[in-house]
């Protein structure tokens, strides 16, 4: 019913219907690939628009060009009834559109004030200017239920705090009309509560809401109608009354999807089963101790930066394990976990180079057999469905979601006996997410320690056995997942535990 509830309160005190924005026949390529085509798509006043699509299908290239980052190829765009400049991101600040990005745009070293004040004053404005923008902040602050400080210094901030920062620089510079993208990824179970009761105070007073997440339980929960992309078309929009999560989902990815799940038996068979004298994964002491045995997933929850990039850190340096085979799927996939300029043979030999099925010659030579290499990444591509033009291209041009399939391929092909799982969907879409749990569940289940870090609490109750938490560089003892629900764990992520 909570759903239910919170949908019926953005709706309510909803204006009469007035259209506020309408993308006419969008069309956007880059190079070969069609990155929007023929799309249009309107909103009215006080609505909700939830955008639903697999990575690459064309969501974030139609709101940045709503927003003036990119200039269409066709098409137009009306906002308020007022044709929007192409290309021109102040033309759409003035017409009343904001953007809160995933990834914060502010100063760190200034305060929450002079955060707001970047692009409307100079910082050195007189007093009285100053004070005219701290009465605006203020009154959003009060209008829609986003306290703050406003001159406590943003590096001060929780992350929740730092997101109502980015929404505050928008209302005060008069949107109307605001994207969010993806804007609980990085907060607590509390802090999202809250942000959606901020949402239900905007649709009442007539905001119109554009609402970019992969997460469809949220979908459900505040929006009024759902667009769905596929491969750069509009293929459905509907109303969220009546809608069927699992046939969203569907339709979103043009196949039916199998959710997997976590099972005790498999956890048994995984322990039973395990490799290479019964490696376990261990830090025995100090703030960050922890021990994951064979067949097991230890996942460590934790909002971004408490610590968690330093373990994982901790865990890939060991020598000691690399040498017994540890499988690592980092956290930045495209600078860490691949060469982006490199194609995908190059990349299958990473961390492989001494591989002696992948030498030619002497070992001592040091020569790469290229078509052993190639064999490699054609075993990848084919076994982890990586979608792909051909082997020599660029491996940064594939989309996230295959370029995290391929590291996957490349990590797990040889069953190591322990993998490090940093954020592994992060940013994915609901069908390559399930593909990389049945992936992870399926090491576990051949008997390799895992750990997962993550910050999506929704793949943890699906893969964890026992959950830790990270908090402010130290980690909690682990527990059983039975032992925890969402309220205990969201407050031990905020250190109240």
């Amino acid at each position: 019913m909570e759903s239910a509830s919170t949908r019926e309160a953005l709706q309510s005190g909803r204006a009469s219907a007035r259209t506020v924005l309408r993308m006419e026949h969008i069309s956007k390529r880059f190079g070969t690939a069609l990155a929007n085509d023929d799309i249009s798509l309107s909103l009215e006043e006080g609505q909700v628009l939830a955008l639903l699509g697999e990575n690459g299908a064309g969501k974030s290239t139609l709101v940045s060009i709503l927003f003036g980052h990119y200039v269409a190829d066709a098409g137009t765009v009306e906002a308020f009834g007022q044709p929007l400049p192409p290309g021109d991101p102040k033309a759409a600040l003035a017409a009343g559109i904001g953007m809160v990005h995933q990834h914060f745009t502010l100063a760190d070293n200034l305060s929450v004030l002079d955060n707001v004040m970047i692009g409307l004053e100079p910082l050195w404005a007189a007093r009285s200017a100053r004070a005219a923008i701290r009465a605006r902040l203020l009154q959003a602050c009060q209008r829609y239920g986003l306290e703050v400080a406003p001159d406590a210094l943003v590096r001060q901030l929780s992350v929740g705090e730092r997101q109502r920062v980015e929404i505050l620089k928008a209302l005060v510079r008069g949107a109307r009309l605001l994207i969010l993208d993806e804007p609980t990824a990085v907060l607590t179970p509390q802090e999202s509560d809250a942000l959606f009761a901020t949402l239900s105070a905007m649709v009442r007073e007539g905001l119109s809401i554009i609402f970019i997440t992969h997460k469809m339980a949220e979908v459900m929960r505040v929006a009024d109608r759902i667009a769905i992309l596929r491969g750069g078309k509009l293929v459905d929009v509907v109303d969220n009354a009546g809608a069927d999560p699992a046939a969203l989902a569907e339709r979103m990815v043009g196949r039916k999807i199998e959710l997997p799940r976590r099972d005790a038996q498999t956890a048994a068979a995984g322990a039973a089963g395990a490799r290479r004298g019964d490696l376990r994964m261990a830090i025995e002491d100090g703030p960050m101790a922890f021990s994951v045995a064979p067949g097991e997933i230890l996942a460590v929850a934790g909002v971004a930066g408490n610590g968690q990039q330093a373990l994982a850190e901790a865990v890939e340096g060991r020598r000691d394990w690399i040498g017994q085979g540890l499988g690592r799927i980092p956290e930045d996939r495209t600078h860490v976990g691949v060469v982006g300029d490199a194609d995908l043979i190059d990349n299958a030999a990473l961390h492989r180079l001494q591989d002696p099925k992948m030498l030619r010659g002497p070992r001592w030579l040091g020569w790469l057999d290229r078509r052993a290499m190639r064999a490699e990444a054609q075993r990848i591509v084919q076994a982890f469905d990586v979608r792909h033009q051909r082997l020599e291209q660029p491996i940064r041009t594939l989309s996230g979601g295959n370029i995290q399939k391929f590291i996957l391929g490349r990590e797990l092909g040889g069953q190591p006996p322990m993998i490090i799982a940093n954020q592994p969907t992060w940013g994915l879409d609901v069908g390559a997410t399930a593909y990389i749990h049945q992936q992870l569940l399926d090491a576990r289940a051949a008997g390799a320690a895992i750990l997962l870090i993550s910050e999506d609490l929704d793949e943890i109750w699906a893969l964890a056995d026992r959950v830790a938490v990270m908090f402010k560089g130290h980690l909690s003892p682990a527990r059983p997942i039975a032992q925890w629900d969402t309220a205990t764990l969201g407050l031990a992520m905020a250190g109240q535990s």
